[in-house]
């Protein structure tokens, strides 16, 4: 059976590398053959066949079936589609609050999920026939309202509880997130969540249906479950106002790790402890054993009372069936988390075998929560959690193998004759005895951490590009505070009676400060983490089999050869572009500007991204993601083009974790970004400079720009051509008409480029027919957000590109653009050559 759901699950992540659901019909053809697989396993069966025979055939059955039960639920999943033509109208709807309300700076974001589309400018209640004609709008949405709207006066955000029913008028888009080289799938998480579509909620003061709220609570389990997280929620926030670190105990109550700081994640996820900042199997499994043993203790003694409930079911099947419902109501108050899932499951499976009397070994239980998992969510492969999770469990299985002591000779067997003497054996054997357990269980728990941290180094690898080497150390002493310690002091907080819930959350608060300012201490060392680009797939092969070779159980010859298997991954370079080669990728950073050029030994960014919200940015959240998957920490140059957000607004994110040899721009000397940097330089016409071969050239802006106070950021845009042989590449930054006619005017034909950056993204200021004869690109880069709220690419503008023959590229339809000049110029498309079968609906 093992076999079988190792191949569920593989099935079930083949799917998810698919361009294209399969049809119906593949479908009923792949079922098909998963019961023609299943009677020959039963053939197979009653003759004895090998062993190897029936375990290939569970597997290729299992594996067909995880495949045909993936694309099953995705089918099901994106039958809800928002009609395109309705994208960025305003619709009506009534419904209730689906999740746990995030407040941030500007408003607030939570799931809706939608009873009743209302036309424009009814009421509840009215309306109904005439909501027919209305298109289906999505079960389930995620919205924002915003506090502000487009910087004109601001509206009050209500407080919004789970569970409300409100009637809102909302303008909805289709889901849509950027698509880049080691990015995050925003995509695909929508789809997971069962949210096919995104959207504000529009001001009162611009419609006619009034925003309100219908009525407080609408009961069902699920509003229940996320009324209860909130109540807890707001429990801990009202009892530890203003602390720094109530996100933390936040998420370790209620899983809702939002309010946690991107600096507090930086230095955790250095030390390696990221894992423990959340309701983790480990709390679920400490929080299940402590209530079971006190449910135990209880029925054992039958309450105190004369029941004598051990004789109607014994204390052990009880104390495991306590554990099975805390486990779940933790879980549930968790979010459902992968980590917390797959520990409610393996504790469900040990429940009932001991409810049967089935001794179960562990890695059948392992497999079961693995199909479980996978059976209710078969996107749980595509994140990192899922496979650390059930790779730490395997790897501690595995090297647990044969290094089970043997018995011991109890101790007062041995003691009480000779010198100590017999009194003194018997006195002493209680201390010794709980001194060598204790001496074991510090020696077991070093060796467990020995092989999880070893084990998962090439998993740690491929999924981030780096390792903490912190994170023994780390471990050692956030696991015990965090699980036996801050753990249960929220838990128990979070649902006294005040005072006692702010004393001893103050307490839990506390341990946290201590915790932090040591984790804080360890991320600042220099070896805190090892960084080397993600490895390719033979390269992780061989890590993997080596670690399994270092791990195998005693007896296993000469260990030590697995380090053999590590050396590739240990000599893993970033990859560089041949000799004579130039590589740009064009970024999908929504609606602002990034590109990284190199040259075979250098690298420079332009531009680096717009601000998303005060913590998310386009060099955070894009950017560095994908610079350290190639092992990237070091840039030659970055030029900024100018001081608007969509350009300068991820200069602070990356200067904070890359260094950079020098930064150019047009941005004032005491700007924070120009005094981020030890070598700033205003980007001047005239200047240039040669690296490997290829020419970069200032263009704009002159020097008598900068003593001009009327002029507006966009006319000192940085301009750059990179030329590299026969090819070149401009980037105008948003020089707009004006600066166009003096670029025209002052360069002439040094103005020609087989690739150009759309001036200003495609507005109507810019990209005039003139400027484009000068240019005579063969190909348009349009670095656009989707739906945009400047409409950009302006339609004339696009069109006019599209007049002159110009190969045109948008990165809301492309995402990134990766482009390789050699002989000719080869461009890639992210969301062509990595395209998944959610893309593009």
């Amino acid at each position: 059976m093992r076999s079988a759901i190792l191949g569920f699950v593989v099935g079930a992540a083949w799917l998810q590398m698919q361009p294209d659901l399969p049809g119906m019909w593949a479908l009923l053809a792949l079922l098909s053959a998963v019961a023609s697989l299943a009677l020959l396993f039963g053939k197979l069966h009653r003759r004895s066949a090998r062993p190897a025979w029936r375990m290939a055939v569970l597997a290729i059955g299992g594996a067909l079936a995880g495949f045909a039960w993936a694309a099953l639920l995705a089918h099901y999943h994106l039958r809800e589609e928002l009609p395109q033509a309705w994208e960025g109208e305003d619709i009506t709807v009534i419904g209730t609050i689906d999740s746990l309300p995030h407040r941030f700076d500007r408003g607030i974001r939570f799931n809706f999920a939608v009873e009743q589309v209302l036309p424009a400018g009814a009421v509840a209640g009215e309306g109904a026939q005439a909501s027919q004609a209305l298109p289906q709008v999505p079960s389930r949405l995620a919205l924002s309202w915003y506090g502000g709207f487009r910087g004109e006066d601001t509206q009050t955000v209500p407080g919004i509880l789970p569970g409300e029913r409100w009637q809102l008028t909302v303008r909805l888009r289709r889901p849509h997130g950027n698509a880049n080289p080691h990015g995050f799938d925003y995509e695909v998480w929508l789809l997971e969540q069962g949210l096919r579509a995104t959207g504000y909620v529009r001001p009162d003061n611009r419609i006619h249906s009034k925003n309100s709220k219908l009525d407080d609570f609408v009961p069902g389990f699920s509003n229940a479950v996320e009324r209860s997280r909130n109540w807890l929620r707001e429990r801990i926030v009202a009892a530890l106002p203003g602390k720094d670190y109530a996100g933390v105990l936040v998420a370790l109550v209620v899983g809702d790790q939002r309010a946690i700081a991107q600096s507090d994640w930086q230095v955790f996820n250095r030390t390696g402890i990221g894992h423990l900042i959340s309701i983790s199997g480990l709390h679920i499994t400490m929080v299940a054993g402590l209530f079971a043993g006190l449910f135990s203790f209880l029925w054992r003694r039958s309450f105190f009372t004369r029941a004598q409930l051990p004789l109607l079911l014994p204390a052990q099947k009880a104390a495991a069936a306590a554990a099975v419902a805390m486990a779940l109501l933790y879980v549930l108050l968790a979010g459902f988390g992968v980590p917390a899932q797959r520990t409610l499951y393996m504790l469900t499976v040990v429940a009932i075998a001991l409810w049967f009397d089935r001794l179960t070994s562990v890695s059948h239980v392992l497999c079961l929560a693995l199909g479980v998992v996978i059976v209710i969510d078969p996107w749980a492969v595509l994140w990192p959690g899922f496979w650390l999770s059930f790779g730490a469990v395997a790897t501690i299985l595995y090297a647990s193998v044969g290094r089970v002591a043997a018995p011991r000779i109890p101790l007062e067997g041995r003691v009480g004759t000779g010198l100590v003497g017999s009194h003194a054996g018997a006195a002493a054997s209680p201390l010794l005895r709980r001194g060598r357990s204790l001496l074991a269980g510090l020696r077991d728990a070093g060796r467990t951490q020995y092989a999880v941290t070893l084990g998962l180094v090439p998993l740690t690898m491929l999924l981030f590009g780096q390792v903490s080497l912190v994170s023994p150390l780390a471990n050692a002493v956030a696991i015990p505070l965090v699980s036996f310690i801050v753990t249960p002091l929220a838990l128990a907080g979070s649902v006294m009676p005040a005072p006692l819930s702010g004393w001893i959350l103050s307490g839990a608060h506390e341990c946290v400060v201590w915790l932090a300012q040591a984790m804080a201490w360890l991320a600042a060392l220099p070896l805190a983490v090892w960084q080397a680009p993600v490895p390719a797939w033979w390269i992780f092969a061989a890590a993997l089999v080596g670690t399994l070779w270092l791990l195998a159980p005693r007896g296993w010859p000469l260990r030590w050869l697995g380090l053999f298997g590590w050396l590739p991954l240990l000599l893993n370079a970033p990859a560089v572009p041949p000799a004579g080669e130039l590589w740009v990728t064009a970024f999908d950073v929504g609606q602002g500007t990034a590109l990284l050029i190199e040259t075979p030994g250098r690298r420079l960014l332009y531009d680096t991204g717009p601000v998303y919200s005060p913590d998310s940015d386009g060099g955070s959240r894009v950017i560095l993601p994908y610079l350290k998957a190639r092992g990237i920490r070091y840039l030659d140059g970055v030029v900024v083009s100018h001081s608007d957000t969509d350009h300068a607004g991820g200069a602070l994110s990356l200067l904070d974790e890359i260094e950079v040899g020098w930064l150019s721009s047009s941005l004032a000397a005491d700007s924070q970004i120009a005094r981020a940097v030890t070598a700033h330089r205003r980007c001047v016409a005239g200047q240039a400079w040669d690296w490997d071969g290829m020419r970069f050239e200032m263009l704009h802006p002159t020097p008598e720009s900068y003593d001009n106070p009327h002029l507006k950021p966009n006319s000192r845009s940085c301009t750059l051509k990179i030329s590299h042989g026969g090819h070149a590449i401009l980037l105008p930054g948003d020089v707009e008409r004006a600066d166009e006619a003096e670029l025209v005017d002052r360069q002439g034909e040094q103005l020609r480029a087989n690739v150009l950056l759309a001036p200003h993204h495609g507005s109507g200021t810019s990209s005039t027919a003139n400027f484009l004869k000068a240019v005579d690109p063969q190909i348009a880069l349009f670095q656009v957000g989707y739906r945009n709220r400047y409409k950009h690419p302006k339609r004339e503008i696009y069109e006019r590109y599209g007049a002159l023959g110009i190969h045109r590229l948008r990165s809301d339809e492309s995402g990134a653009v990766i482009m390789r000049f050699s002989r000719d110029i080869k461009v890639e498309e992210y969301r062509g050559t990595h395209a998944r079968y959610w893309y593009g609906r």
